[in-house]
């Protein structure tokens, strides 16, 4: 066969076929008029070797694989030098991802301490009228499982996008492989403004400031406990957000749902306060798209953070998906 079907059928660039030719690791016929003739072995040998590469195995680095093959062996791996090579990708491999993960670290402690340096946390005291929403009154309601967030646990997220407070459009959708950490609030206070009218009494409502600050301090530890992202989401703006995340010396980005798009497309439990209507706290954990996991109700909202990063520590990821249940 011509160069361009070997290509074809191996699902690689003709430039690519003529490169392994010239390291040797396939070696075509030729026809009378001076034309390379490749077979079957070479269509084998050609898939062998990009199916390694795709590994991260250098082309350079797959002769012992294809050796094998054309020794008689029924798989490429087959041989002990192909084992001793795969042995020498995967140390590589190791090395790379320690190294990866000392400067992940490195980079984590250098963003929280940039931005506690800069945060601008207004005192309880400076206020002025007298409200600390760092501190939970201890006389408030506990919220009751309703069962509105029973049918969200292996739930697919819709392909709803928001915009973050670095803003960026962020497709909830897309999030990725890893576990993303959504926790769902209300809305969190702000000094010099007041509060609904009757906030402390409504179960589940008082708490979003200590909860944020919560994932704030434990942002480094749910990372390294497999979160790949955490947002915080709720229904106000993405001005109102931002001075969130300026005052609390926040690491992490916070998104806005004022349309409340989310609650509509999952059927989140909402509730009404002053005319508006608000989120009920909940947390989600997703991957791969789908709702892995639900935390509802969240109470106390100061030491949730600490309870998703449990829920981390005693659920790693082992490869496969994960079951999906909800508390």
């Amino acid at each position: 066969m011509k160069i361009s079907e070997l290509a074809r059928r191996a699902d690689v660039t003709t430039k690519a076929v003529r490169y392994y030719e010239s390291l040797g690791l396939i070696t075509p016929g030729r026809l009378a008029n001076g034309y390379r003739d490749y077979d079957e072995d070479d269509v084998r040998l050609v898939r062998e070797i990009r199916a390694l590469h795709r590994l991260g195995i250098p082309v350079e680095r797959t002769r012992p694989f294809l050796e094998c093959l054309a020794a008689g062996s029924a798989y490429a791996d087959d041989c002990p030098a192909s084992l001793a090579t795969y042995r020498e990708a995967v140390d590589e491999l190791t090395e790379r991802i320690e190294a990866l993960t000392a400067r992940r670290t490195t980079l984590i402690a250098n963003l929280n301490a940039a931005a506690r340096r800069g945060s601008a946390v207004v005192p309880p005291a400076a206020h002025g009228d007298g409200e600390d929403y760092l501190t939970l009154p201890a006389d408030l309601p506990t919220p009751e499982d309703d069962g509105a967030a029973d049918h969200l646990a292996g739930t697919a997220m819709p392909a709803l996008t928001l915009l973050d407070t670095a803003g960026r459009a962020i497709r909830l959708d897309a999030l990725g492989p890893r576990r993303t950490v959504v926790y769902v609030y209300p809305l969190t206070g702000r000094p010099g403004t007041d509060l609904p009218e009757g906030w402390n009494s409504i179960p589940g409502a008082r708490g979003c400031t200590p909860e944020t600050c919560g994932f704030r301090d434990h942002f480094q530890d749910l990372l390294e406990a497999g979160a790949g992202r955490v947002y915080g989401l709720s229904s106000q703006d993405c001005g109102y957000q931002n001075e969130v995340v300026e005052r609390l010396g926040l690491p992490f980005d916070m998104l806005s749902d004022p349309a409340l798009g989310l609650a509509g497309n999952l059927g989140l439990p909402t509730f009404e306060a002053d005319g508006m209507r608000l989120f009920k706290r909940l947390t989600l954990v997703v991957r791969d798209g789908v709702i892995e996991h639900v935390f509802y109700p969240v109470f106390p909202p100061n030491a949730h953070a600490e309870q998703v990063l449990s829920w981390l520590r005693e659920n790693p990821l082992r490869g496969g998906a994960a079951t999906a249940h909800s508390d």
